[in-house]
């Protein structure tokens, strides 16, 4: 556990796996003097109360920023501007102002027109997840080991980045910093066109006539498995990613078509020999994944739980 708390109170504007698995480890490190929240509906707040994870659950979003140090925007992208607008004329001086969006240009372009003078805007994206949402879906180990990229504009205070980089610290990730645009073009690649693919995937299986939904379930060997477990992931939030992070995603998925054309022709020409060299490539790349400890064996989605504890000592 930390020594003392890095921010006084907390605002969470909604309350899914990410925000839940924030006041969770907030909770546990003793990162935090009080943590308020709200969430859209009332079920879902009504169930946060229930849960006992926060300080207090409020009605709406002005209400939850009022006097709070750090907000987190933990919603869909795109209803991050709308947010940052309704939010604006309510928050503290010298408050710190950040998200957990998988696309960052975008949340910059959207939020940043809003907000006053005197808050510090910065922008953050923990990489980590699993396929469930709702309130009871967060856990407080979430963050330990995966990375947190944050993208403070041009002229952020480097004292507010520094604080904002030591609480994601404190949660246990690897906090590294980045342009919004190199960030979604990094994103593109490495977890957005996995998305894409998966969703496609599934729905081609649930497409072909000759193949029994229930034979795909029955029949799923790991592969299938772990696409199907992705694409069971929040399609609001993915609806969001897509749209917003369009330009980044349409250059890296005409490279992915690309390079399945190339496939496609050396398996019609029995081409055994580009093949070989192909998944040996690509076999070298997840070791070096494996290598840098980004994986283990149930990585991210259904991730067992590390010892946070121990982590903060």
């Amino acid at each position: 556990m930390t020594t003392a708390p890095l921010f006084k109170r907390v605002a969470l504007i909604g309350f899914g796996l990410i925000g839940g698995s924030i006041a969770r480890g907030a909770r546990v490190q003793g990162l935090v003097s009080e943590i308020v929240t709200t969430a859209r509906s009332e079920k879902t707040r009504a169930r946060v109360a229930e849960l006992g994870l926060v300080d207090r659950v409020v009605a709406t979003n002005r209400e939850a920023v009022e006097d709070a140090d750090l907000v987190i925007l933990c919603i869909p992208v795109g209803a991050c501007g709308p947010v940052a607008a309704e939010i604006a004329a309510h928050l503290k001086p010298g408050a710190i102002i950040s998200d957990v969006g998988s696309v960052k240009g975008a949340v910059v372009r959207d939020m940043a027109p809003h907000l006053p003078n005197g808050v510090h805007f910065i922008p953050a994206h923990p990489v980590a997840g699993t396929e469930n949402s709702g309130p009871d879906s967060g856990f407080a180990e979430l963050f330990i080991n995966r990375w947190c990229i944050l993208t403070p504009p041009d002229g952020t205070d480097p004292e507010a980045t520094a604080q904002l980089r030591a609480f994601w610290a404190a949660l246990g990730a690897k906090v590294e910093i980045m342009t919004p645009d190199h960030h979604d073009l990094v994103l593109a690649i490495t977890s957005h066109l996995p998305h894409l693919i998966a969703y496609t995937i599934v729905g081609t299986a649930d497409e072909l006539a000759q193949v029994t939904e229930s034979e795909v379930i029955k029949f799923s060997a790991g592969g299938f498995r772990d696409f199907t477990r992705i694409a069971a992931s929040d399609p609001t939030m993915w609806r969001d990613v897509f749209l917003a992070n369009k330009d980044a995603v349409l250059e890296m998925l005409g490279t992915f078509t690309e390079d399945l054309s190339k496939l496609t022709r050396a398996i019609r020409r029995g081409d055994g020999e580009a093949l070989f060299d192909h998944f040996t490539r690509t076999r070298a790349i997840r070791r070096g994944i494996v290598e840098t400890g980004q994986d283990s064996a149930a990585p991210d989605f259904g991730r067992p739980h590390a010892n946070l504890a121990k982590k903060g000592e």
